[in-house]
């Protein structure tokens, strides 16, 4: 299970309000805001203009110096995950966040989900109107070393004409895309799964990939995410049979009176230098 707490990591408590107030707005003309800085690395924002449907393709973009991480979205035991706002008055609204592929980590007791180089999360957002578009965007990270930092900026792009070419912005956004999981395929997917009547395991069966680098040569990471704020990553048991893998996931204190019924939780499977991101329906 993941929350966020102070385990045995320190986190500086910031007052949201306050760190809102230091931090200026990284405005831009173009489609690429500047950098905010902070302590353990950087952040900007990029976006074209929309298309004629109105969806505009935009990223935030995360460096962390060396040494420090960023994290996933769901981050371990300990950290904070990735939140980001579009200002509703703006006419943009933010329609989903993705998630390239992270690392597990572990040190001690600590248990992260996280980025430890730069990482690109691309957004997909809708503009209600035509003409001009400016996005007003907050973002919010934790970025971390030997204590985790608050990193809140605000950032403003005013998009121009969907007529001009921006081919470093394409090449941003078309590298954070590669860098997703990919959905099931026949030869990298969930064949069975079912959570136990105590809801204390979740039992998979995967079929995995073989031939690849690191492929074939034992037990893949495996990522659950259940409610907000929760994963599971203890494996039990696990038996590699040629492409078919048959593990039990522990599953750790639920939410009170949590009901699974009907509910669709996330799977995460990386296997060597290729990685499966799905959801598990439960009956």
């Amino acid at each position: 299970m993941m929350i966020i707490s102070s385990g045995p990591r320190r986190l500086l408590i910031a007052v949201v309000s306050v760190v809102a107030a230091l931090v200026p707005f990284y405005s831009a003309h173009a489609e690429m805001s500047a950098w905010a800085d902070n302590e353990g690395g950087r952040m900007r924002l990029v976006a074209l203009a929309p298309d004629a449907g109105g969806k505009i393709r935009a990223a935030l973009q995360i460096e962390p110096k060396p040494g420090w991480i960023t994290y996933w979205k769901e981050p371990g035991g300990n950290g904070i995950p990735p939140q980001i706002t579009v200002a509703a008055e703006s006419g943009v609204a933010l329609d989903a966040i993705a998630y390239p592929v992270p690392k597990h980590f572990f040190n001690g007791a600590i248990e992260d989900i996280a980025y430890d180089a730069p990482v690109t999360l691309p957004l997909s957002l809708t503009a209600a109107g035509k003409g001009p578009v400016t996005i007003d965007a907050a973002a919010f990270i934790g970025i971390c070393k030997d204590i985790c930092i608050p990193f809140q900026a605000n950032f403003q792009l005013k998009l121009g004409p969907a007529i001009q070419s921006h081919p470093q912005e394409e090449a941003i956004l078309q590298g954070a895309d590669a860098k997703l999981p990919k959905p099931p395929s026949q030869d990298f997917g969930v064949t069975a799964h079912a959570m136990s009547p105590d809801r204390k395991t979740l039992s998979l069966t995967l079929a995995l990939p073989g031939g690849g680098p690191g492929e074939g040569k034992g037990a893949p990471d495996i990522i659950v995410t259940g409610p907000s704020g929760y994963a599971f990553t203890k494996q039990i048991g696990g038996k590699r049979d040629g492409a078919t893998f048959k593990v039990d996931v522990a599953i750790g204190k639920l939410p009170e009176n949590y009901d699974i019924s009907g509910k669709r939780w996330g799977l995460l499977v990386i296997d060597g230098e290729r990685a499966m991101e799905t959801t598990l329906a439960f009956e």
